[in-house]
């Protein structure tokens, strides 16, 4: 009997270590294809690309009918019906599943299955899934409070870059040098 105890406590210690020498080379093993679509089913990535999309573009009407107002005065009476519209059609023709595939290698070359795996667990549980639920909600609140500001630099920014035209359009040599084409 002592024997079998003792080869039973061997079997025990040997086969724990086998595990966690497994779970610890899982943990740097590169992420697969699969873990990455795990991970994204798991942070819901569709719906809340979906409302970040929306919170975004409710931001953005918002700004630009602000800077309209600031540099004209006003907006024409269809602006506001206008931009909504466009900005719907931008969301709802937005390729989300092919955007989703366009990132899995980034996924990949920035996170290990191990990193995956952690990321799944904390999205898995009640304060992930709580995040995932008000973080929309945060990001619009923030939105509206970071827009005035936002406002404030872009309206300082165009100035800056008014003048700074200004000034290359005043110095001569500008005149004679040519255009660079963009790099890509």
């Amino acid at each position: 009997m002592k024997r079998f105890l003792i080869a039973f406590a061997c079997f025990v210690f040997f086969a724990c270590a086998l595990v966690q020498r497994g779970l610890a080379q899982s943990a740097d093993e590169p992420a697969t294809r699969d873990d990455v679509i795990l991970y994204l089913r798991t942070m819901h990535s569709h719906d809340m690309f979906r409302r970040t999309m929306e919170v975004q573009s409710q931001a953005i009407q918002q700004l630009l009918h602000d800077q309209m107002v600031k540099d004209t005065g006003s907006v024409p009476a269809e602006f506001d019906a206008r931009m909504k519209k466009c900005m719907e059609d931008l969301d709802k023709n937005m390729p989300i599943d092919q955007i989703t595939e366009a990132m899995i290698p980034a996924y990949q070359s920035h996170f290990t299955k191990g990193d995956l795996e952690a990321m799944n667990a904390f999205y898995s549980s009640p304060v992930g899934q709580k995040v995932l639920e008000q973080l929309p909600a945060v990001m619009q609140e923030g939105m509206q409070a970071a827009l005035p500001i936002m406002s404030n630099y872009l309206s300082e920014w165009k100035a800056r870059l008014d003048k700074e035209f200004k000034e290359m359009e005043k110095t001569p040599s500008s005149a004679a040098t040519p255009a660079a084409p963009p790099k890509n």
